[in-house]
């Protein structure tokens, strides 16, 4: 068997809640699945942060420091 490297793109890019209400969209939901990704044996997660009160796609530095701040370390905080 060859080697290969898993990662994990949490939310996707442009999906929202109507299309799948498995979508984490609050900083703690996506830090969550993040570090399952990860115990799970994902190399790697991709994130897109997303506003939490609609799940639409945000550019908001500000979450997405919420998001990286909580999984740091392989554990959240």
């Amino acid at each position: 068997m060859g080697k290969c490297i898993v990662n994990c793109a949490v939310t996707g890019a442009i999906h929202v809640p109507s299309m799948t209400p498995y979508l984490p969209i609050t900083p703690e939901q996506i830090a969550a699945e993040a570090v399952a990704a990860a115990e799970a044996g994902a190399a790697t997660v991709h994130l897109h942060a997303r506003d939490p009160i609609t799940g639409e796609p945000t550019m908001d530095l500000g979450l997405f420091q919420e998001f990286c701040g909580r999984s740091i370390g392989g554990a959240t905080r």
